[in-house]
């Protein structure tokens, strides 16, 4: 199971990720690639926006040296390239919604024709047989994958949500390779991994670290999506598949659940569903009283909890039927909470407080 794993890639995807991290800083400045405070962010200062360029280049700079490679790796560190480069353009000059989408279908083009890297079956999730796709394969799969690098995008709200939310997917997955006997392709994942563990203790502060704070910007969150959109098509189709389409469904359930409900409720009230707002998870969380590191835990505890009923659901092979429709079900529950939210938390605080 452990065979095929190894220090240096992880080693050397860590120390450059670092190198950059800390290096990029004064550039950001200078390429005016830093997050100002307004009335959606809090924060203090001018903080460089630069995180996900250092990531995508300590993932590919550790995979060049080391000879460790993502299956169809020139084709994802092309797509990659492209998807960092329009998170850039969009951290500096606020591109439209509708631009940011056009260049994201072009990106999962190249994934899924390219690439050949798509979606042929979605397995037997409704119970009369297993969902083949044929040629419109390619088409759902360009959907899904625009939909999964928005749905990292959109949960990039406070420090440490969407690094945190990407290491429980791509730790979750990296768990599945190793059952599946496939400590191969694990490695690809687990060089991710290790590129975004530094940029977290800074984007945190942790001990050690204090000192250069930097956030991941679209650019870290639109990669870390079209990584992990790439991995689990890759390995959930075919006959090296490691787990079934509804398992990597519920690995990343928290995100599109989180996305589905915000896009329903922006379409409701008549705005873009892609209009930028503060009715996300965390400032839900946040309003309800918790501070910005207690809503970070509250939100990844609840992203391993989707994560682990995906794994334990494939470990013991739990009809795939029955995986669906729970999912739609915890999809529709939590739809509803999350347009009632305030009436909730309203009578929560009614029942709460000590005078009545």
């Amino acid at each position: 199971m452990l065979n095929h794993l190894e220090f240096a890639p992880l080693f050397t995807a860590f120390m450059v990720a670092t190198i950059l991290l800390v290096i990029m800083t004064p550039l950001a400045h200078q390429l005016g690639l830093v997050d100002s405070p307004d009335d959606r962010k809090t924060h203090i200062g001018m903080i460089p926006l630069t995180g996900g360029v250092c990531i995508f280049g300590a993932v590919f700079f550790a995979c060049f040296a080391t000879d460790v490679w993502f299956k169809n790796g020139t084709l994802f560190f092309t797509a990659s390239a492209f998807i960092v480069l329009l998170g850039m353009l969009d951290d500096k000059f606020d591109l439209s919604a509708k631009g940011r989408l056009v260049c994201q279908f072009g990106v999962a083009a190249i994934m899924a024709y390219s690439a050949q890297n798509y979606l042929t079956s979605l397995g037997d999730i409704l119970g009369f047989g297993v969902v083949d796709f044929g040629f419109f394969g390619y088409f759902f799969t360009l959907i899904c994958v625009v939909g999964v690098i928005n749905a990292f995008n959109m949960i990039d709200g406070i420090d440490g949500l969407a690094g945190g939310m990407s290491l429980i997917v791509l730790g979750s997955f990296v768990l599945l390779l190793l059952i599946a006997q496939n400590g191969e392709a694990a490695m690809g994942p687990l060089v991710v991994i290790a590129a975004i563990v530094p940029f977290l203790a800074f984007n945190l502060s942790v001990k050690g670290f204090k000192g250069n704070k930097i956030f991941m910007g679209d650019s870290g969150s639109m990669f870390v999506g079209l990584t992990i959109v790439w991995l689990l098509v890759e390995y959930s189709q075919g006959g090296e598949a490691a787990m079934r389409p509804i398992t990597a469904v519920w690995l990343i359930g928290l995100p599109l659940m989180d996305m589905a409900a915000i896009m329903y409720r922006r379409a409701r009230k008549g705005k873009s569903m892609l209009q930028p707002d503060k009715q996300h998870l965390h400032n839900i969380f946040m309003r309800a009283g918790l501070s910005s590191r207690r809503a970070l835990v509250a939100i990844l505890l609840l992203g391993c909890f989707y994560a682990a009923v995906g794994v334990i659901g494939e470990v013991l092979l739990v009809p795939e039927y029955i995986m669906f429709w729970g999912f739609m079900v915890l999809l529709i529950i939590y739809s509803v909470i999350i347009q009632h939210v305030w009436r909730i938390l309203t009578i929560f605080r009614a029942e709460s407080d000590p005078k009545n």
